[in-house]
């Protein structure tokens, strides 16, 4: 019975000491885990917002233009102005098959690892599937895509001749709708707010631009391939692209709410565009 009552007694002096421990306040805690969560979905919300123009600008304004060349609207690799959708004669076009397809031949950088090259070769997929343009591994044509990772996301425009570099830095260009991006920059077409007829869709709010790069937002004078304006186009730039302050550079017409550009891939009339520039489905 002694023993039994001083046993109670241990036991009950545990609990006393346990329940006159200090609590530990979570409410900091809990609060800053909300906060973080907050947080990552904001950034999951603008990453999710984000078009292929905006992540390429992104890299490329750190990353400049390589030594000997300029960008034109931010990401096509240039001396002199040049696009294959106002090339006359369509000389700057990669030449038809006589089977009816565009075979492209290409090269990819040992540098790249195995997610960067499938992140790349979906790039390709997305227009081969929809078009007559077939991505084919180089092996002793004479002009051909060298796919490297240079510092940025670049592209010439239209078939340049020889060996013509693409450059898909990684890991920041590494999203199959960059890769696409770009490669419809080497099928020749420019940004889809370039086009010619522009001012009848989208207004260029030009006073929010930055003062160094007006010059990305100048129209071409382009062939529009009897094609409607593309606000979903992969081509597109976003709404604040080279935004000085914040503010929108682009707003559509008529509707200033239409989302424009986005980042997976090629859109149903980026396909059908490419079908007609190439003249996909005749073998003239």
């Amino acid at each position: 019975m002694h023993s039994t009552m001083m046993l109670l007694g241990i036991l009950f002096g545990l609990l006393t000491q346990v329940s006159t421990l200090p609590v530990k306040n979570t409410t900091g805690v809990h609060e800053g885990k909300v906060r973080l969560k907050r947080k990552y979905s904001d950034e999951i919300t603008d990453q999710d917002d984000m078009t292929a123009m905006d992540q390429i600008m992104g890299v490329n304004s750190i990353s400049g233009a390589p030594r000997g060349l300029s960008f034109r609207e931010g990401d096509i690799a240039t001396s002199y102005v040049r696009s294959a959708i106002n090339c006359p004669g369509n000389t700057c076009l990669w030449p038809k098959s006589v089977d009816g397809f565009v075979y492209i031949p290409y090269i990819l950088s040992p540098l790249y690892d195995d997610m960067d090259r499938i992140t790349i070769e979906t790039g390709m997929q997305d227009i081969s599937a929809g078009t007559c343009i077939k991505f084919v591994p180089r092996t002793h044509e004479a002009n051909f895509l060298d796919i490297q990772p240079r510092y940025g996301c670049w592209s010439f425009l239209g078939q340049t001749g020889g060996s013509q570099t693409l450059s898909l830095q990684t890991p920041g260009c590494m999203w199959s709708g960059v890769a696409a991006h770009e490669f419809m920059h080497a099928l020749g077409f420019v940004h889809e707010q370039s086009r010619s007829d522009r001012d009848h869709y989208v207004t260029i709010v030009w006073k929010n631009i930055m003062p160094d790069h007006i010059h990305n937002f100048r129209k071409q004078m382009t062939n529009n391939l009897n094609s409607p304006y593309d606000y979903s186009s992969v081509m597109h730039y976003g709404r604040y692209a080279f935004s000085e302050d914040g503010g929108p550079t682009i707003i559509p017409k008529p509707d200033p709410y239409i989302p424009i550009g986005q980042r997976d891939g090629p859109s149903a009339l980026d396909l059908h565009k490419i079908n007609v520039l190439y003249n996909c489905g005749t073998n003239d």
